[in-house]
């Protein structure tokens, strides 16, 4: 059974009966619910909505330009993927009120396209997600004799998630955090899910069995926990939590579903784990008031069995540092696998 559908179709429904009325900071209106919660285990299959065609390149392409550390539009747009291309051109727009002849948006993301030094310029957002995953900035103090000096550096939190993983993995403290309360004012956007939590355990000796039947591709099937251990067969699952303050329900969060789903993959695949339960905790949960009908079309659609997803790492490179493990990824790299959906519902987006 298909149960992430039903739970989100089930949450749709929870803020069309109760959701309050609020307004908010785009003018649009909002019916709005507080605090609920999405769980999923992925072994029944990859979190990806089949209620409505989700748009899956996007998905990729957006979580690995955080992965980069990258804040600048220019790599989402050279992929074909748009969907921060309202948020850059609103920041452009609020440096000329008043002025004339200002470039519409389509304008605007060809000179992202073309011009180097415009892209520059105007296609970063600031210091949201990939900049404060990759390099949180801090200033340390220390003293030399008797004055004081600062340093400023930065912190790779993904680079030190990962390397707990490898070394202490029953740690607490598994955590990555983009809520940087000191650079909120220089973010475009301040981050929507603001933070992410990993948990692991050891796999009994019968999960690892039956995990190695399903994806060891050999003649020879290993019985026995040395077998097991020569086949490299995981010893561990990990699971992931990520917290959410503001949930655009009906855009947004099947696109958060699927992502932080494929951030879990992809964390086990570097620290060779299997992927276990993925949890959402979502603070505002609210439907824009341009979304009703929308929410209603997509209510009635049973849903389909959900996809795989097939991670091709064959090309990865794994012992050069985090940073050209990460560029080695390619989009092509990440395939789903027998999805089969209803078809896509469209509606405008609140910037």
């Amino acid at each position: 059974m298909n149960n992430l559908d039903k739970q989100y179709t089930d949450l749709l429904q929870d803020i069309l009966d109760n959701g309050v009325r609020k307004m908010d900071r785009t003018g649009t209106g909002t019916i709005s619910v507080f605090g609920r919660q999405i769980r999923h285990k992925m072994s029944e299959g990859f979190p990806l909505l089949t209620t409505k065609k989700m748009y899956w390149k996007g998905i990729v392409t957006e979580l690995i330009w955080f992965l980069r550390g990258d804040t600048n539009i220019k790599f989402l747009i050279d992929n074909g993927c748009h969907i921060w291309d309202g948020d850059a051109y609103k920041k452009y727009l609020d440096q000329f009120i008043g002025y004339e002849d200002v470039p519409n948006q389509e304008e605007f993301i060809q000179f992202i396209k073309t011009d180097f030094k415009f892209a520059e310029r105007w296609g970063d957002l600031g210091p949201i997600y990939g900049k404060q995953w990759r390099s949180w900035k801090f200033t340390d103090k220390f003293t030399n004799g008797e004055q004081i000096a600062y340093v400023n550096g930065k912190i790779d939190q993904i680079a030190n998630l990962i390397n707990d993983l490898k070394t202490n993995p029953d740690s607490r403290r598994l955590m990555v955090n983009a809520w940087n309360v000191g650079e909120l004012d220089s973010m475009t956007l301040p981050p929507c899910h603001y933070g992410f939590q990993v948990y692991t355990r050891e796999l009994s000796e019968e999960e690892r069995l039956l995990w190695s039947l399903r994806n060891v591709d050999s003649f020879v099937i290993p019985t026995t926990t040395e077998e097991l251990d020569e086949w490299d067969v995981p010893t561990r699952a990990i699971s992931l939590m990520w917290n959410q303050r503001s949930v655009d329900t009906f855009l947004g969060l099947p696109f958060n579903i699927a992502s932080y789903g494929l951030l879990l993959e992809i964390l086990a695949k570097m620290t060779n784990m299997i992927p276990d339960e993925l949890v959402g905790n979502l603070g505002d949960v609210h439907l824009y008031e341009n979304h009703m009908s929308q929410a209603r079309e997509q209510l009635v659609r049973e849903p389909y069995s959900l996809p795989k997803l097939k991670i091709d790492d064959q090309y990865w490179v794994d012992d050069c540092g985090l940073d050209t493990h990460i560029l080695s990824m390619l989009i092509e790299d990440f395939q789903i696998e027998n999805y089969q959906s209803h078809p896509s519902i469209k509606a405008p987006l609140s910037n």
